[in-house]
């Protein structure tokens, strides 16, 4: 396939003229057919990748259903969302092991849909007073040995867990989780400066939904944001549904961390494209008017979001980012936060022919290309 004439996403230079070739499941120098796709009005950029979500069209990651986990992939890719790390809550640890177990054999039994390229476990090892909409009925200290064992039953696939580091053990936690593959995120804590930047130091590397379920940056006490902004190696998860972050910290942020450290997320629930109404989450029952979603009987607390990581995207737009820099916070940055960006994350030769053309305007999809095949 030969994309022609559209504005083409590239990590240095923001979007170039340029066409893009596609032999197989890859990108090439030259086309390995006849077919020519014309991008003229569009931007041509790599498929997304989400890090953080929890569901879709009824169906929660959670649940650990094969067919609710392709309902996700399905939806999630017809979005442009071509990669997916979805997030389990905090919960039991049969269950959890359930959601590993499930997501290992989905891997291996992959029939379509974005590619699930691996979990993110968003629990249980959080802090009371910030746990959000997780249930902290399964609230569990840092413990090694279960990661392990949810690491083993995963078969390898779990990429990201979110830790509360002020919780006794936290140190060795962030080790062992490193020396099993999986990348740490601070999260749902009431971590200080102090605490927040020696977990970083010790190898933590992402920042969970940065400002939501954690202190705010204060004077006198920067908290969990102030210590992420000053270890060049964590990157920071924003959730750009308009609801969560308001559009000036959303612009004050990007010029923070910078283009290179940011990660835009959607926190999607199964409400993601459903109607309004309660559906269960977490253990927990939520209620959702139009683009908010809250926890049933207390309207203040926020529950994730219903906006996909495209609407994600053009919300970002939206607010003044230039399409440049959230392209790569919804593509190569959450790429290589989970180290999959020498695959996939930007339209170099030889990465996966994953590809989305947006028009150029209003960002809707005009085309999905999934590892070379039009979807």
């Amino acid at each position: 396939m030969k994309i022609i004439g559209g504005q083409v996403f590239d990590l240095e230079q923001g979007f170039v003229s340029r066409d893009v070739c596609t032999d197989g499941a890859l990108i090439s120098n030259t086309s390995g057919d006849d077919t020519v796709l014309n991008a003229v009005g569009c931007r041509v950029i790599p498929g997304l990748v989400d890090v953080h979500f929890h569901g879709c069209v009824g169906e929660d990651f959670s649940d650990a259903t094969p067919d609710g986990l392709q309902k996700i992939a399905d939806f999630e890719l017809s979005q442009g969302v071509t990669y997916i790390c979805p997030a389990g809550m905090t919960l039991p640890e049969d269950q959890l092991t359930s959601i590993c177990k499930t997501t290992a054999v989905h891997r291996k039994n992959h029939s379509g849909g974005a590619e699930v390229v691996g979990a993110h476990l968003e629990g249980p090892f959080l802090c009371m007073a910030k746990k959000g909409a997780q249930n902290g009925d399964y609230l569990h200290a840092p413990d090694a040995a279960m990661l392990k064992r949810l690491q083993q039953a995963a078969e390898g696939c779990v990429k990201l867990v979110t830790l509360a580091p002020e919780q006794p053990g936290s140190i060795e936690f962030i080790k062992a989780a490193s020396e099993l593959g999986i990348h740490v995120s601070v999260g749902h804590t009431v971590a200080s400066y102090d605490t927040a930047k020696a977990a970083f130091e010790a190898g933590a590397d992402h920042a969970t939904h940065l400002y939501n379920a954690m202190p705010p940056l204060a004077h006198r006490d920067p908290g969990v944001i102030g210590a992420a902004w000053e270890v060049p190696h964590v990157k920071a998860e924003l959730i750009c549904d308009g609801i969560h972050i308001h559009p000036a910290v959303v612009r004050l942020t990007f010029g923070l961390f910078g283009k290179e450290r940011m990660i835009i997320i959607s926190d999607s629930l199964r409400a993601t494209g459903m109607p309004d109404g309660e559906y269960p989450f977490g253990g927990q029952m939520i209620e959702v008017h139009g683009n908010r979603a809250t926890i049933l009987g207390h309207p203040e607390t926020l529950a994730g979001s219903v906006t996909s990581l495209m609407g994600c995207l053009r919300q970002a737009v939206s607010f003044g980012i230039p399409v440049a820099d959230v392209v790569r916070a919804c593509t190569y940055n959450p790429a290589q936060s989970i180290g999959i960006d020498h695959r996939a994350g930007t339209l170099d030769v030889g990465k996966e022919a994953s590809i989305v053309l947006l028009d150029e305007k209003d960002l809707s999809i005009k085309a999905i290309i999934f590892k070379g095949k039009p979807v």
